[in-house]
């Protein structure tokens, strides 16, 4: 009997999976009756189905889109006014695959992909994102706190979250941008000796486990003696200590009497902070804070299940710059555009429904007016 361990291949399958139809190249023509603002701009919001819409700017887009961001159907049983968020499990896939596949050839070498889904089809559609962008470009999964109060109607759990799936188009070198610097974060940094090099603050000079040849006594201006902490030694070698008190990178405090500790420079330091996965909904708002944004362009049919500006927002500062190209295939109620468009960036939206024109014209024509900051 052989111990040889087997290699099993594990594939994620379902009713109709490999039976899509071939699609076409198609024509995009344009609606002059919608057509606002300045007629050289290359942001287009494009009305119709999202699968003939792709095929029809892979021609002339492909490799050229630096964020995609989209919310599919979540597929939980839900009516929806405006979509059909109820399809059976295998149709869904079959739904959004496709779509997958496009959009890929769509994203730029250095480009990225944010999905937004809930538990219901969350687990599938890892699978297949994998299956469609390979594991290894599978960057991490975001938790978007939505709801702030829990369901009491709810004879379980009451669910407060969704997921964002982010893949990168090319793993390999890939980087997202910072969270800029604001309120607590930036007042962390002051000036307190007049350095030239501006704000900075100080930071723990020791560091664990201890190295053996960094313990050993510091004398501070005023003559007081210290070293590490037990457990502990500096992060720096005597020598190289040295040169950083040359180069008044050391602070020993106003009177010279404290335990020596790093300056760091906001002017050195990477220009923001590295994003964490939990995002609350005091950071980047909540599905409330959406709906009252999509209240100020229709009051009367408000979209059921619109992003916050917020959340966008920081979905497009992590993964784009100006001047580069988001796209979202399932606009909805607009948001994607309206909040890349105030950020300098060119922007696609598609979106099937009616609500392209009762919704996203209307905010994109303020937007585009500057009435919406």
């Amino acid at each position: 009997m052989s111990n040889k361990k087997q290699l099993q291949k594990l594939e994620l399958t379902w009713i109709g999976k490999g039976e899509e139809p071939k699609l076409e190249p198609r024509i995009l023509i344009e609606n002059p009756e919608y057509s606002y603002g300045d007629p050289n701009s290359p942001n287009m919001l494009i009305h119709g189905d999202n699968l003939l819409a792709l095929k029809a700017l892979e021609q002339d887009y492909a490799g050229k889109v630096k964020c995609i961001y989209i919310d599919p159907p979540y597929n939980t049983g839900n009516a929806f006014e405006h979509y059909d968020d109820g399809v059976e499990h295998s149709l869904w896939l079959n739904l959004i695959k496709p779509r997958l596949d496009i959009l890929r050839n769509l994203l730029s070498k250095d480009g990225s992909i944010w999905i937004s889904i809930d538990a219901d089809e969350s687990h599938y559609l890892k699978v297949l994102c994998d299956m469609v962008f390979g594991r290894q470009n599978f960057v991490d999964e975001v938790i978007w706190q939505r709801s702030y109060a829990p369901i009491n109607l709810k004879k379980t759990l009451s669910r407060s979250h969704d997921t964002i799936l982010v893949y990168a188009k090319n793993s390999i070198g890939f980087e997202l941008n910072k969270i800029p610097r604001r309120g607590k974060q930036r007042d962390m940094y002051k000036n307190y000796d007049d350095d030239p090099r501006g704000d900075w603050k100080s930071d723990n000079l020791s560091v664990g486990p201890p190295v053996e040849k960094n313990i050993y006594p510091i004398t501070s201006p005023s003559g007081r003696v210290c070293y590490p902490p037990d457990g502990y030694s500096w992060r720096l070698s005597e020598e190289r200590l040295k040169e950083f008190i040359a180069d008044n990178r050391i602070w020993f405090g106003k009177d010279g009497n404290n335990v020596p500790s790093l300056k760091r420079f906001i002017s050195e330091v990477k220009d923001g902070v590295t994003p964490m996965t939990l995002w609350t909904y005091q950071e980047v708002g909540h599905n409330q804070d959406a709906k009252k944004e999509a209240k100020v362009f229709n009051s009367k049919n408000v979209f059921a299940t619109p992003k916050p500006e917020k959340l966008m927002e920081r979905v497009i500062t992590l993964a784009s710059n100006e001047g580069d190209l988001v796209l979202d295939s399932f606009l909805g109620s607009g948001t994607t555009a309206a909040v890349a468009h105030k950020m300098g960036r060119r922007w696609i939206g598609v979106e099937l429904g009616e609500h392209a024109k009762t919704h996203c014209v209307p905010r994109l024509k303020q937007v585009v007016d500057g009435e919406r900051g």
